[in-house]
């Protein structure tokens, strides 16, 4: 079971998503709008969000480049949604940093399998890795604590 946000300015697209995904075993919130979803992620990180590339204010491909960005949801995964059908809308957004991207109006079976694809890449993965933390250890500037290996008597 994932945690998936859905920013959708389309309420009833928002709403078939996340009974979708629901229905697939996820839990799922939506907001309507670009800045509510960057509020919501603060307050509770997602572990997908599904993101409409053009919304009214700030878009999804400017939240995703603010996403990626941002040390601390650098690393989230992203289907970017969208009703355009240009390829250069999908290589944009691809581009930006989105891992998927699903055009609109959607096959239900077909989003279900690409979230489960995107939690089944992100299953052996750590959440949020602090890379100064890693650089230090692998530079010898922080020690590694030593494990003691038990003796045997003969």
């Amino acid at each position: 079971m994932a945690r998936i946000l859905i920013a959708d300015d389309d309420e009833l697209v928002a709403e078939l998503a996340s009974e979708v995904l629901i229905d697939a075993g996820h839990a799922c919130g939506w907001v309507t709008s670009a800045e509510a979803a960057w509020k919501c992620i603060g307050h509770k990180r997602p572990d997908i969000l599904l993101l409409d590339q053009t919304m009214p204010g700030e878009s999804g491909l400017t939240l995703l480049r603010r996403l990626r960005q941002s040390e601390r949801f650098y690393d989230l995964p992203v289907i970017m949604f969208t009703a355009m059908n240009g390829a250069a809308d999908e290589a944009q957004a691809i581009y930006a940093g989105a891992q998927d991207f699903i055009r609109k109006p959607f096959d239900a079976s077909m989003l279900a399998r690409r979230v489960a694809r995107i939690v089944k890449l992100r299953g052996n993965r750590p959440r949020h890795v602090d890379l100064k933390t890693a650089l230090a250890i692998d530079s010898g500037m922080v020690p590694q604590p030593r494990i003691a290996m038990p003796r045997r008597m003969v």
